[in-house]
This record gives structure tokens, C-alpha cells and sequence, in this order.
């Protein structure tokens, strides 16, 4: 598996990446845990070594986690940046819907 990384992924690959729990998971525990290798990551995702290997190229596809070959070993570490996409997201989400609920809360004031 190579440090194959997409430059900019775009929030949709990210939500992808995401959206499934395994890989949230995987990429949970290289986040608390840091650097691991592909068999301690088995260890603990409940599903066998060629599945674990998958969701990591997704996740590695995605930004998300970034790969470093050892001898026959491949360590993963979390790649937090990755998120970007969906921060900048959530930070625009997060500002419409302030301008909505402080506009209902108004409304509600009008009417007591």
C-alpha cells in the first residue's frame, strides 16, 4: 500500500470515507491510539486483515490517514487534516443555522 493521498479531496470523498463505521473506527483509534501497523489495527476492528486493509485505502484515499512502509510492514497514522473539507463545512452549516434559530428565537419573543 503506498502513501497514495488525494491532494484536495472533496467533502463528498470525506463523507464517504466517513460514513461508514468501520473506517470511523479505524480512523478513531489512529487518532487516540497513534501509529499502527495493520495487524494491531485487525486486532481490535472485528473484521479480518484484507477488510481492515481495504477501509485503510479508503481512508488513505480520502486524506484521512497517511501510510509509512517499515521492512514488510506498513505503519498508518491518522491524518486530522484531512477533515478540512468537512470542518469548512460544519463551520458554514454551523453559521446558517446560528442566523435561523436566532431569527425563531425572535419570533418566539414577538408572540410571549
Amino acid at each position: 500500500m503506498s502513501d497514495a493521498i488525494v491532494p484536495h479531496p472533496t467533502i463528498e470523498v470525506v463523507f464517504q470515507a466517513l460514513g461508514d463505521s468501520t473506517r470511523r473506527a479505524l480512523f478513531e483509534t489512529l487518532t487516540r491510539d497513534g501509529e499502527r501497523n495493520v495487524r494491531a489495527l485487525t486486532a481490535t476492528a472485528g473484521v479480518s486483515q484484507p477488510m481492515v486493509s481495504r477501509h485503510l485505502a479508503i481512508l488513505q484515499q480520502a486524506g484521512l490517514v497517511g501510510a509509512r512502509r517499515q521492512g514488510r510492514e506498513t505503519h498508518f497514522t491518522a491524518r486530522p487534516e484531512g477533515l478540512v473539507p468537512l470542518a469548512g463545512w460544519m463551520t458554514r452549516q454551523g453559521g446558517f443555522w446560528n442566523v435561523r434559530m436566532d431569527a425563531l428565537e425572535g419570533v418566539s419573543e414577538d408572540r410571549e
